[in-house]
């Protein structure tokens, strides 16, 4: 009973006001529902918006293409986290009908707290993913990139699938050591955050909806086991450290600990699956690229920086106007909703001349916002930029004829961007 109503208030009605919005051609209505078709038609779309100007409003709320707009709504203090839904009735409703299992757009999940819990929170997972730490780590995925090749080497006659045998499976791996997750159990973990990847999102169906919502319950089952172990078995790794805070009584309580533990556990690897095969596509598909970072492999880094900027992992996030405000010359009243298009804002041509092309060599990719802003900039960001380094450098020393086939089907996801199946023949 509970599910069926925080379905209907958290998707089903969305989902009416959505399909009407984009019938009477609101664009805003038809990005969001063309993005979960996982095509490029969405940058289509991103474009039009683009040409009513630096911000476009909507029948949902404001939009936000421009690169200079996009990085003042994630940065400014006007702005947060946070739903207007939230508020009134249907946000008591919604409430109380909300399932009490962890979910990453849920307080006290890090992607929709602020100052001072989001401060308190942020500050005792940083250390771990500083400049610093993530280069310790380079080796250790340089190895475990080279025995993901070593495994496919039999296979590199035939077809293989690269998200589910290479793209998914190095992120996940590296994420698992640093959190001390058992070799065992790694596996499950990435079938949870696949299956919890459109949690994100805004109007899913019925059938979506549950098998998010079990997903989700039974990460935090797995979860709370997980701990539990840590709790009986001290360890010196992250969520090791993180509970024995929490055991002292200080830093975090238990559904704070599990949000927390669970965010990053998941994110750790969820995007990084998505460049690992945006990357491999475009340098597939752009072989003169390609062959300059073969001649200059010093490229390599930037080569992330661009794919990030031109396809990146995720498309968009919001921030609701905590008062009154004005944005690029328009007013924006309290409670409004700001839509800050990460993808817009990377293919802005006042900031990248030629926006559109995949230019390895492009002296500002690293100015691309795919990692947000302000204090919601990505806690991983150093750990994805050098795992996208090392995988898509690895896969394309070791086949540099690698040959993507027919089939390749992108991810059915508003928020996030990536490949459900890529599937290629290693040595053709």
């Amino acid at each position: 009973m509970r599910s069926t109503v925080h379905w209907g208030v958290a998707h089903g009605l969305p989902t009416i006001f959505l399909r009407r919005a984009a019938a009477q051609g609101d664009l805003q209505a038809r990005m969001i529902r063309v993005g979960s078709r996982g095509t490029d038609d969405v940058f289509d779309l991103v474009e039009e918006i683009r040409s009513r100007g630096p911000l476009y409003r909507s029948r949902i709320g404001h939009v936000a293409t421009s690169h200079d707009v996009v990085r003042h709504v994630l940065t400014s203090d006007d702005f947060r986290t946070g739903l207007p839904t939230a508020q009134g009735p249907l946000g008591r409703v919604s409430r109380w009908a909300a399932p009490t299992t962890l979910h990453p757009v849920e307080p006290p999940s890090l992607l929709v707290t602020e100052p001072p819990d989001h401060t308190r929170y942020r500050k005792l997972v940083t250390r771990v993913f500083t400049m610093r730490a993530v280069e310790r780590l380079r080796e250790r995925t340089e190895e475990i990139a080279a025995g993901l090749l070593d495994s496919l080497e039999a296979r590199a006659d035939g077809p293989v699938d690269l998200v589910e045998a290479y793209c998914a499976q190095l992120p996940v791996t590296v994420i698992a050591e640093i959190l001390g997750v058992p070799e065992a159990e790694r596996g499950r973990v990435l079938e949870f955050g696949s299956a919890a990847a459109p949690s994100l999102d805004l109007g899913l169906g019925y059938r979506r909806y549950r098998a998010v919502s079990r997903a989700l319950a039974q990460f935090d089952a797995w979860l709370g086991h997980h701990l539990d172990d840590l709790r009986r078995e001290p360890a010196e790794h992250l969520l090791g450290q993180l509970v024995a805070v929490r055991e002292e009584g200080q830093g975090l309580s238990e559904s704070e600990l599990k949000a927390t533990a669970g965010l990053v556990l998941a994110a750790g690897f969820e995007t990084t699956v998505n460049l690992l095969g945006n990357g491999i596509a475009l340098l597939h598909d752009h072989p003169d690229e390609r062959a300059r970072v073969v001649a200059d492999p010093a490229l390599w880094p930037n080569v992330v920086e661009e794919a990030l900027r031109l396809d990146p992992p995720v498309l968009l996030t919001g921030r609701m106007a905590a008062r009154d405000t004005e944005l690029a010359g328009q007013p924006v009243r309290a409670g409004s909703m700001v839509t800050a298009v990460l993808a817009g804002a990377n293919r802005d041509p006042e900031v990248f001349p030629d926006p559109l092309r995949f230019d390895v060599a492009r002296p500002n990719a690293r100015d691309h916002i795919s990692f947000s802003a302000g204090r919601h900039h990505c806690l991983g960001a150093q750990l994805a930029r050098m795992e996208g380094e090392v995988g898509l450098r690895a896969i394309w020393d070791r086949f540099p004829d690698l040959r993507l086939e027919a089939g390749a089907r992108r991810r059915e996801t508003r928020i996030l961007r990536g490949f459900e199946t890529l599937p290629a023949t290693l040595r053709p």
